[in-house]
This record gives structure tokens, sequence and C-alpha cells, in this order.
């Protein structure tokens, strides 16, 4: 049986991704990803002898353009629109906390 997670391991996680989550939806949570647990653990089974391991079913190719500098705004102009900069810099509000 796939290891199954718990309403602890849940809430760290939504902790760590700054989710308000009621004690009804984490339950509600635990259910689903553990349902989906069970789907992973089902696919572990299936016999993949002989199929190539593939991140994408068509192949995926590069198409670069030149690196060519182009003409744009000036730095000054595009400060004028920052709600707050400094010393040519914007400005954000902190959202990660230590």
């Amino acid at each position: 049986m796939a290891q199954r997670l718990t309403l602890e391991q849940i809430a760290h996680v939504a902790k760590l991704a700054r989710l308000a989550m009621s004690e009804e939806e984490m339950r509600q949570m635990e259910k689903h990803l553990n349902n989906l647990m069970a789907q992973f653990e089902r696919l572990q089974e299936l016999d993949t002898t002989g199929v190539e391991p593939t991140a994408h079913s068509f192949p995926v190719y590069n198409v670069f353009r030149e690196d060519a500098v182009q003409p744009s705004l000036p730095h000054e102009e595009i400060l004028a629109n920052a709600p707050d900069q400094r010393d040519g810099c914007f400005i954000v509000p902190i959202i990660v906390e230590e």
C-alpha cells in the first residue's frame, strides 16, 4: 500500500505554500491526495519493459532567434511607472518571511 499523507504533513505543506486551510479543507485534501497516491502506486505496477522514458509525446526542439540588441524604453521612463523606486531599482513589498 502507498504511504499515506497525514493531516500534519498536509498542514505543513499548506503553511509552506501560505495557504489558509480549515480543518475540513485539510481533511478533503488528505482524501484527494491519498487517492492520488494510490493511483500512482497502481501506475508503478505496470510493466514498462521496452518502453523508452520520455518527457514529451513529441520531440521538443529549441527555436532560437538572433540575439540582437534593440532599442527599448529609457530607464527613467520605466521607473516613472513604479509606485516606489530607489537608486534606479523597483522597490517591492517583502513577500517571503524568514
